[in-house]
């Protein structure tokens, strides 16, 4: 494979859900490390936000602390990571430009504890497709939706579990240029609550 050092680094986002914060570490462990870095982790980390703070004081301190720090959002994908409000409203601040921030480029990866959705075959969104690199298998209705809206818009990109530190870096610096193709989409409204179904 030929290796293009001069991929610049940018700073990112991880969007997750809690439950595969193992798979997290790994990932963070695994694709970048001191000495060469493939992206600087603007991440909320537990214990950083208070717990007690009301939810649009949570929204705010995600959106105005973090999210607008950083120029692309990797979303990853585990299980249940699509019932998550705080992912619905992690990227949807990430596709938002304001006076604090502008957009960030979107990207989702498929955990090893991500499955497709097979529960509801027959379903409009629950229809089989192929990640970017037709490896992996994904379910649409089991993926983040405001995600998968920029899927199918041409603004996000969907992919497996990076096999090099290279691959990733090249994904976001891709990401990042597409942040001004105009292709985003961000008019589902926010995630109320968590949901607990199997599929959007």
């Amino acid at each position: 494979m030929y290796y293009n050092s001069n991929i610049p680094k940018h700073k990112v986002f991880l969007s997750f859900h809690h439950q595969d914060d193992y798979y997290r570490q790994q990932f963070e462990r695994q694709l970048s490390n001191e000495f060469d870095p493939v992206f600087v982790n603007r991440s909320v980390q537990d214990g950083d936000i208070d717990p007690n703070y009301k939810t649009d004081a949570i929204r705010r301190e995600i959106r105005e602390n973090y999210i607008s720090d950083s120029s692309v959002t990797i979303v990853l994908i585990g299980q249940n990571t699509w019932q998550r409000k705080h992912v619905d409203w992690e990227i949807g601040y990430s596709l938002t430009t304001s006076n604090l921030n502008t957009r960030s480029g979107l990207i989702g990866i498929l955990l090893p504890s991500y499955s497709p959705c097979y529960e509801s075959y027959f379903h409009p969104n629950c229809v089989q497709k192929w990640t970017e690199n037709n490896s992996q298998i994904y379910t649409p209705c089991n993926i983040p939706p405001r995600l998968y809206d920029n899927i199918q818009s041409g603004y996000a990109k969907i992919y497996p579990y990076p096999t090099s530190s290279h691959e990733l870096k090249k994904w976001i610096h891709e990401a990042f240029q597409r942040r001004s193709n105009g292709s985003h989409r961000n008019s589902r409204d926010y995630f109320a609550n968590n949901r607990n179904s199997s599929h959007w």
